[in-house]
């Protein structure tokens, strides 16, 4: 009897190594199709600097499966009043320089804008030629598709950055490049991460 069930296990046994091993990968997979970039936006962080005393907090999220990005923001104490807001790519360096608009011209669509102070939150389908700048594609590639790999290409590299103009700064007030946050996002979820800021 033993023999037998030594033998049945030993049957059975690569099918549940194989399973266990499947299942980590969906797991591990999930989690990467979720991607998560903090921001923090200030007029020290704008090229050339500047001395507004405007402020923000944003996240963005990538689904890689699904391509969606889930861009937030908060601001407050801006100098002028809002013009646009967008996200620029890529910058030669990461970290520092400026970039043309990537995604939707003049504005980001229902931002917030003749205020000095709001909360934007959207999702958009990146792969709809809606969610990017006309000229951003043509430069990358001449699709959606080519324009989505290369936003999430620059964001990823740190060479991306969130900006908001305003009346005063028509080149921007306030600034920020995205940096990556998916280990503080599994740690706080969306509604721990906005509660801070409310």
């Amino acid at each position: 009897m033993r023999a037998l069930i030594t033998r049945v296990s030993s049957l059975w046994l690569p099918t549940l190594l194989a399973a266990i091993v499947i299942m980590v990968g969906a797991v591990s997979f999930g989690h990467a199709a979720q991607l998560t970039y903090l921001v923090s936006l200030s007029g020290p962080n704008e090229s050339p600097p500047n001395a507004s005393l405007g402020t923000g907090i944003g996240q963005v999220d990538i689904n890689t499966t699904t391509h969606m990005m889930h861009v937030f923001a908060k601001f407050s104490g801006l100098t002028g009043n809002t013009t646009a807001s967008h996200i620029h790519a890529a910058t030669v360096v990461a970290g520092a320089g400026t970039a043309g608009v990537a995604t939707t011209t003049p504005t980001f669509a229902g931002f917030p804008l003749g205020v000095k102070f709001g909360i934007y939150d959207i999702i958009l389908d990146m792969t709809l030629a809606s969610s990017y700048n006309p000229a951003y594609i043509a430069a990358n590639g001449g699709t959606p598709a080519s324009a989505e790999a290369a936003l999430f290409a620059a964001i990823a590299a740190g060479k991306a950055y969130l900006n908001i103009h305003s009346s005063s700064f028509s080149g921007g007030e306030i600034r920020g490049f995205l940096t990556d946050g998916t280990t503080a996002a599994r740690d706080n979820s969306w509604g721990r991460i906005k509660k801070l800021y409310r």
